[in-house]
């Protein structure tokens, strides 16, 4: 068989129906203006996740009888007022935390310098003295690039004041024209698509509670993440409990590698502020038991509906969709591999080998 026979035979297999063609083109188109357009359209997407976020709020209020534009304006206001404890409490307190902690990095590293040549005079046969300046000269090169890189942040950030400003008052009013406007918006977008789309109805419906379950769930689990860790690290009198309370409760976003990253500024937070005491100990056991609740008991709460990939699959998705949107990537890089997921089995191909008639996948009505 020649290699045009087999290329033939291979878009026969999987582009032979219409719709699937189709659904190729659309996921091609979309992705192509994510990623061209990612940075120009950021302020919609933003309130397109923060809407699909919302939505949920408002159809259970829907659901017991609220009027649909009350439901609309009782959300948006609470989500308002959440935005607005952000900006004007949580904020400033974990900026000026985070500045005292780049102030007081040179003194942390003269006491990290004092700790290695204690460890090389007690240990001289395991670390010698040219291991030791090594090890100080990397970590010397890493922190004045932490330092130029904060520096140049700040400076960047001055001017992105007013980018800023357009930035929180867009958000908020799409945010309610979404809300408001959602019957209108999606009878819009599905004027746009053909009207044979059985196979994206069916895909659509798979994803959707996946999507809206993982998104609320990612939030309620970053609130309680980070809320614990703040509550414990305050009691053991960590410093800078907010900083790394933020930051442990951003860690659930990429599974596995998340939980791995955050331990090490805790680590070093709490080994330079108490040292290697017991004091140490307690924090770094109580901080591996919030992981281990949250990855054993919470995590497998909030996310008991949606489909289970494999670990290997999962880091492939946030490495790959990380790389390419940044932060939104490694968000949405669950979902993402579940939608690729869907789109593998619901694809029409091969269905013989499924045991399945090929009318079944093409024509199945939306459930």
């Amino acid at each position: 068989m020649t290699l045009g026979a087999i290329f033939k035979r291979w878009i026969e297999r999987y582009f032979s129906d219409e719709e699937a063609v189709i659904l190729l083109l659309v996921l091609v188109a979309g992705f192509a203006a994510i990623i061209w357009f990612g940075r120009m359209m950021a302020p919609f997407l933003t309130a397109l996740v923060v809407a699909f976020l919302l939505q949920g709020v408002v159809s259970a209020l829907n659901r017991r009888g609220i009027p649909h534009l009350l439901s609309v304006i009782v959300v948006f206001l609470a989500f308002i007022s959440v935005l607005l404890t952000l900006a004007f409490i949580l904020m400033p307190l974990i900026w000026n935390q985070l500045v005292g902690l780049v102030q007081e990095t040179p003194r942390m590293f003269a006491s990290g310098q004092h700790w290695l040549d204690e460890m090389q005079e007690r240990y001289p046969n395991l670390i010698s003295p040219d291991q030791m300046q090594s090890w100080i000269g990397v970590a010397s090169r890493e922190i004045s690039q932490v330092g130029q890189r904060a520096l140049t942040l700040s400076l960047s950030s001055l001017g992105n004041v007013l980018s800023l400003i357009i930035y929180l008052v867009l958000v908020p009013i799409l945010v309610f024209f979404m809300l408001k406007d959602r019957d209108a918006l999606v009878g819009f977008v599905l004027s746009l698509l053909p009207q044979k789309r059985a196979l994206m109805s069916r895909i659509w419906n798979e994803m959707d509670d996946q999507i809206a379950n993982y998104i609320r769930g990612k939030f309620i689990e970053i609130i309680i993440v980070g809320s614990v860790t703040f509550v414990t690290f305050a009691l053991l009198g960590v410093p800078y409990s907010a900083l790394l309370a933020v930051l442990v409760g951003f860690s659930v976003l990429v599974p596995y590698i998340g939980a791995t990253v955050a331990t090490l500024p805790v680590a070093a937070v709490a080994g330079f502020h108490f040292g290697l005491s017991e004091q140490f100990l307690y924090v770094m056991v109580a901080y591996g038991v919030i992981q281990a609740l949250d990855g054993n008991v919470l995590a497998p709460v909030l996310f008991s509906e949606t489909n289970n990939i494999h670990p290997v699959s999962i880091i492939v998705a946030v490495l790959f969709f990380g790389g390419i949107w940044g932060f939104w990537g490694v968000f949405f890089a669950i979902p993402l591999a579940t939608l690729l997921k869907a789109l593998v089995y619901a694809w029409p191909r091969g269905i013989s080998q499924r045991g399945e008639p090929a009318a079944i996948v093409v024509e199945e009505s939306p459930r």
